[in-house]
């Protein structure tokens, strides 16, 4: 595990990077009008959809960006005058925004569509003394997974909303600290990475996992590996299969946004397949050929979590294959996979 204690704070998106130059929106446009400080959640979710809007629009400059400001997408950085900020064309009927007001943190699920096509977004906006300073984009467009990906976005449409136990504001009598909150979603990832169906599983009997709009617990022949029907399995079978093992690696974990009073984090990690284990053996024996992940490969993900008590009981993500080994952009670059 590479997450420091001092990660499981408040740990931030910042960039160990140069500033940006800014795009040529950014150089012309003329100031906006600055988001009021402070700005709690119902302003956050208006800025939230002002971003949206804007991106549909493909007008940055409507928005109050500080000259500053980054962009990046699946990872790659860019201008405001670049990537979706020329093809996104309609903002979509689905959308679950995420808020920490204390760090200027918003995370938004959204369905969109991209020159007519729709897509999922997972976005996240940092908002400092009333402008934008930071956006990061994962999308997952419709054909680029296995086929069971694309059935998520009608999922999503017609959900219209997330499910209410995210939005639920828990008494403050029953809520975890913000470290405490980090600290389990964190157990999430230590549990996939190199899962060997034996490790800290902290997950309530109802957790629910929704990947790209897909439900990918609970859901039978959703995903069958080695004859074992792992989508239909509930969160923690699903990890104490040891299955998941076929992820070797969970890097660049950030933790950017934590929402006290509905107990949620959201987070942005990528997750390595390294491509060289033939198979996996189950705690009851059972060997199982995981052939299909034969080479290097990786997944950006952006994820949230939302928890009851010390256990998840809610999960949601959007996100794609990248290059191997990908480093998203933000946070410090370390070494080679494997590299202490």
């Amino acid at each position: 595990m590479r997450v420091s204690l001092k990660s499981l704070g408040v740990a931030a998106a910042t960039a160990a990077l140069p500033l940006a130059v800014p795009s040529a929106a950014q150089m012309t446009a003329p100031p906006s009008t600055p988001i009021k400080v402070p700005c709690a959640r119902a302003c956050m979710e208006d800025v939230a959809d002002q971003v949206l809007k804007a991106m549909a629009a493909r007008n940055p400059s409507s928005l109050p960006l500080d000259r500053t400001a980054r962009y990046t997408e699946m990872g790659q950085e860019m201008g405001f005058d670049n990537g979706l900020w020329r093809t996104a064309s309609d903002v979509g009927v689905y959308r679950h925004v995420l808020v920490d007001p204390a760090t200027g943190q918003i995370g938004i699920f959204a369905t969109m569509k991209e020159n007519g096509k729709p897509f999922v977004l997972g976005l996240r906006v940092k908002v400092e003394i009333g402008r934008i300073t930071e956006m990061e984009s994962i999308l997952y467009r419709m054909g680029s997974a296995p086929g069971w990906n694309d059935k998520g976005v009608p999922v999503l449409e017609g959900m219209k909303v997330p499910k209410k136990a995210w939005t639920d504001i828990v008494p403050a009598s029953q809520r975890r600290s913000r470290q405490e909150l980090v600290q389990t979603a964190n157990y999430y990832f230590d549990g996939i990475q190199n899962n060997d169906g034996r490790g800290y599983y902290p997950f309530t009997d109802d957790c629910e996992r929704q990947e790209n709009g897909v439900y990918t617990a609970n859901n039978p022949g959703l995903v069958k590996m080695g004859g074992i029907d792992i989508g239909g399995m509930t969160c923690k079978a699903q990890f104490s299969t040891g299955l998941y093992g076929i992820v070797t690696e969970i890097h660049d974990r950030r933790y950017f946004l934590v929402d006290e009073e509905r107990q949620t984090v959201l987070a942005v990690a990528v997750f390595d397949h390294g491509g060289f284990k033939k198979s996996l053996t189950t705690p009851q024996g059972q060997t199982v050929d995981v052939g299909m992940f034969s080479k290097p490969s990786s997944i950006l993900l952006m994820e949230a979590f939302k928890m009851k008590g010390d256990k998840i009981h809610q999960v949601e993500a959007v996100g794609t294959s990248v290059a191997y080994h990908l480093f998203p952009g933000w946070g410090e670059r370390r070494g080679a996979p494997g590299a202490k």
